[in-house]
């Protein structure tokens, strides 16, 4: 039988749990509408109480940052088995679970909230743009890129930011076929700079030869070919 009394957090564990209750939150609606009193409603402990654990609501919103782009980062992260498009499709349908779980904080974020410019925050919005490079670079085998694949690869990476900033403003293409097209984008985007040079012509070569009929590569080609005809 329950006595009704709670259980007296620990410090790192309200630090967690306020970081959990102001991401929820941040994750809702932009950070700058969000107060430091609903953040502790939401908590059940008073706004003093916040601000005993953090100075206030900025330092709140970079330890959820954190929080949110290690969570993001470990998205981009995907098993070396099977065709590169399928994985590619898969790290951005986890991309976009992300987006979508997370669509005002992500705006903000990426459009400018109230930690942005923030050394801390860029720090981590580059540290998982750097996860994510890097992950893109393993999936092709690749240890140190070549200027242009390197261009490309970086390229892509903002046009999946900016593809899902403008899917959430209004969300009029189904999600789906953003997924698929970012794929396509890259496929794209490596082929034009193949043309430009030996060493990247050799990469595409390499990333199309096990890539079946029916995966998202094969079904760019035969979009274009069919536009061809």
């Amino acid at each position: 039988m329950s006595t009704g009394v709670r259980r007296r957090l620990g410090v790192e564990e309200r630090r967690q749990q306020l970081i959990g209750v102001a991401l929820e939150l941040f994750s809702r609606r932009s950070p700058d509408e969000v107060s430091i009193d609903e953040i502790a409603s939401a908590a059940g402990i008073s706004r003093p109480l916040v601000y005993h654990y953090f100075p206030g609501k900025l330092s709140l919103y970079e330890a959820a940052l954190k929080r949110a782009s290690e969570d993001l980062a470990g998205r981009f992260s995907e098993p070396h088995e099977g065709p590169l498009g399928a994985r590619l499709l898969r790290v951005m349908r986890r991309f976009f679970d992300f987006v979508d779980e997370h669509g005002p904080g992500f705006a903000a974020l990426m459009r400018g909230g109230p930690a942005v410019g923030s050394s801390a925050t860029n720090a981590l919005i580059d540290s998982v743009r750097q996860v994510a490079y890097e992950q893109i670079l393993s999936h092709l085998g690749v240890t140190e890129a070549p200027a242009r694949l390197e261009l490309v690869v970086r390229s892509w990476i903002s046009l999946a930011e900016s593809t899902a900033l403008i899917w959430l403003d209004g969300r009029r293409i189904p999600r789906g076929e953003l997924e698929v097209q970012l794929v396509h984008d890259f496929a794209a985007l490596t082929a034009v700079s193949a043309a430009y040079d030996e060493e990247l012509s050799a990469l595409v070569k390499r990333m199309v030869e096990d890539e079946p009929t029916d995966g998202p590569f094969a079904d760019l080609a035969a979009r274009l070919v069919a536009l061809a005809g």
